[in-house]
């Protein structure tokens, strides 16, 4: 659901969409702190997520329409920061209040953004790009759909090109993230503290990677960053999972370090290789390429780990072909 969501941006405005995806998703989030049961929760949860994943596809547009290419990676650099931070600190919470918080205590915290969001949207502009477009009757805009996002034919191959690495780091993300902590407590039997530290440990880790990211994109490209980010993204998934508590903490911090040196590479060829009228419907393709890879990483790792009885040769099957992938990149 977050693609037509994220498409709705190229016909209605970035501003009015990124604000009403914002404020649904998070509120869909807090409600679900109040489930009565294990499939109201899903449902709620559910209903918020797309509005979330969609936000964030919008802002990163939005972050790319106010730079120039010389700056783009910074401002995108400077986005995964703070979904980083956000992110970390609700596992820090976690991690910090244990057992007596619950699930309840923890989907709640969802109220302090959304009461911040009014604050926002004060501040918040439409891109000068978006606005031209839009005051010069630009057909591209006039032809958007609100429904399914439909980019023009000589579009299509770039899309599908970088809709396929979308999918492909997702299929490592995806299990490598939602088992972390299941394999590093139950099946290495390090404590919740333990966790903590290593969630502490990945903020100056992860502002590293986005620091040599943004170098690596200004100086260097952004394909070869791109590119080598990915395969090293894959390569500690598997060391992450390879059978030792040095080696969860080693390949995690390394998969952060990776994974925050890739955003402001892919980030920015992503907006850049699509023209203004279609870019926000483009970004909602990506994010479901890569919701798509995240869940078929997870039922091929649940799969694999099951039939071999072993967390490191199901990594490996998932990790390795990706490391290829990055061919794509060329």
């Amino acid at each position: 659901a977050s693609l037509p969501l994220a498409a709705l941006a190229d016909r209605y405005g970035r501003r009015r969409i990124l604000l009403a995806c914002l404020a649904g998703g998070l509120v869909m989030t807090a409600l679900a702190a109040l489930s009565p049961g294990y499939w109201w929760f899903v449902a709620l949860f559910a209903l918020g997520r797309p509005q979330l994943s969609a936000t964030n596809a919008v802002a990163v547009v939005v972050a790319a329409e106010e730079t120039e290419s010389r700056d783009r990676a910074k401002a995108i650099g400077l986005m995964t920061a703070g979904y980083g931070i956000g992110a970390g600190l609700t596992a820090l919470v976690r991690g910090v209040a244990g057992d007596g918080l619950g699930f309840r205590g923890l989907f709640a915290l969802a109220l302090v953004p959304l009461a911040a969001t009014p604050l926002l949207a004060r501040r918040l502009e439409e891109p000068d790009r978006y606005r031209r477009l839009r005051a010069a009757a630009d057909p591209e805009l006039a032809a958007a759909r609100p429904t399914i996002g439909r980019v023009r034919a000589d579009l299509r191959p770039r899309l599908w090109l970088l809709a396929a690495l979308a999918f492909a780091i997702a299929f490592v993300t995806g299990p490598m993230n939602t088992f972390l902590f299941v394999y590093a407590e139950n099946a290495l039997g390090l404590s919740r503290s333990a966790t903590a530290a290593m969630v502490l440990a990945a903020a100056p880790v992860g502002l590293l990677g986005l620091l040599l990211g943004r170098w690596a994109a200004d100086r260097l490209g952004r394909r070869a960053p791109a590119a080598g980010a990915q395969a090293m993204v894959a390569l500690a998934g598997m060391l992450t999972y390879s059978g030792s508590r040095t080696a969860v903490a080693v390949g995690y911090l390394l998969a952060i370090l990776a994974a925050a040196a890739y955003a402001p590479s892919f980030g920015a060829i992503s907006a850049e290789l699509f023209p203004t009228g279609v870019r926000a419907t483009a970004a909602g393709w990506l994010v479901a390429a890569g919701v798509l890879g995240a869940v078929a990483g997870l039922l091929a790792f649940g799969l694999l780990t099951d039939a071999q009885a072993s967390f490191a040769a199901a990594a490996a099957a998932i990790c390795a072909p990706v490391v290829l992938t990055c061919l794509l990149f060329a």
